[in-house]
């Protein structure tokens, strides 16, 4: 025989179920459990307010994609190309992302839970509209569709706010990330970086095209036939780097290096979502001495 405790807890439930069911009353569907390999798919997941259960290498995102932080209690996957199995199968994952760039993963993956793959570098149109796109199915993914577009509506804000940041007379920019003292990677005008410096109307002063991830890897003598340009350094710097090219003469007779100071920027992860792109614009007007916060997009 039932006691009246139980009695009392059954017709709680069976009334919850009942307010539940009526129009209106349907709650929320829980979020996705989703682990990430990509750091620009995870950056933007957490600018959506949905943060992956789990993601690679967060030490290596905290140095390389810095913003946003990654929310306490985020599992830490280990490398992207060689994620934890073992631990990503206790994590009752309901979806994993990632690109093409992992999809030699995809087999691995999914055993442990359905595997979607959401590219932006993919070669198939123009990586700002791939970004764009990629956005919105993270969205809706996660059930998040108004939080991707407020994502996308604010991210063209705070490129505008800092277009208007900009001084008129700005040189072109060459913007590299140094591979070791003698080689960088230099941005071309179909990468993410290259597509905010277009809506910030600023000329990137790389027009050699490079592959379709964005960027050209070319030796420093590359760079000295390119005359009226600045050079924008984004950071970290390999360790030595920043003492040998200290001391490069090749370096220092570059005409980007001497037509004006030598512009540093903290890191921004040049193959990451819109949060990387406001980012990128901030700091850059930053290292120009202006400030284009506008307090909405992710920084």
């Amino acid at each position: 025989m039932l006691s009246r405790r139980a009695i009392r807890i059954g017709w709680l439930l069976g009334l919850a179920l009942f307010f539940c069911a009526m129009p209106g009353g349907a709650q929320a569907k829980d979020t996705p459990r989703v682990a990430v390999i990509d750091w620009g798919q995870a950056q933007t997941l957490i600018a959506l307010g949905a943060p992956p259960v789990a993601m690679s290498q967060i030490p290596a995102y905290n140095e390389w994609v810095a913003a946003p932080d990654v929310p306490d209690g985020v599992r830490d996957l280990g490398l992207r190309v060689q994620p934890n199995m073992e631990l990503l199968s206790q994590l009752d994952i309901d979806v994993v992302t990632i690109t093409s760039m992992y999809s030699g993963l995809r087999e691995r993956l999914a055993p442990i839970a359905p595997v979607e793959m959401i590219d932006v570098y993919d070669g198939n149109g123009a990586v700002w509209d791939k970004t764009v796109e990629s956005t919105r199915r993270l969205g809706a993914l996660v059930g998040r569709e108004a939080a991707a577009e407020a994502l996308i509506d604010d991210t063209q804000a705070r490129i505008a706010a800092c277009a208007a940041q900009v001084p008129n007379d700005i040189k072109p920019l060459l913007v590299v990330q140094f591979m070791d003292a003698r080689h960088v990677r230099v941005y071309t005008e179909d990468s993410l970086v290259g597509s905010v410096l277009k809506r910030m109307d600023i000329a990137n002063a790389w027009q050699a095209g490079g592959n379709y991830w964005g960027f050209a890897t070319v030796p420093l003598e590359r760079l000295a036939s390119i005359e009226n340009a600045r050079m924008v350094v984004v950071k970290p710097l390999p360790v030595g780097v920043a003492e040998e090219i200290e001391s490069s003469v090749l370096w220092h007779h570059l005409p980007a290096v001497n037509n004006a100071p030598v512009l540093y920027v903290p890191p921004v992860w040049g193959f990451g979502g819109l949060p990387s792109a406001s980012r990128f614009a901030r700091v850059l007007v930053a290292a120009l001495g202006h400030d284009c916060s506008t307090g909405k997009a992710a920084s």
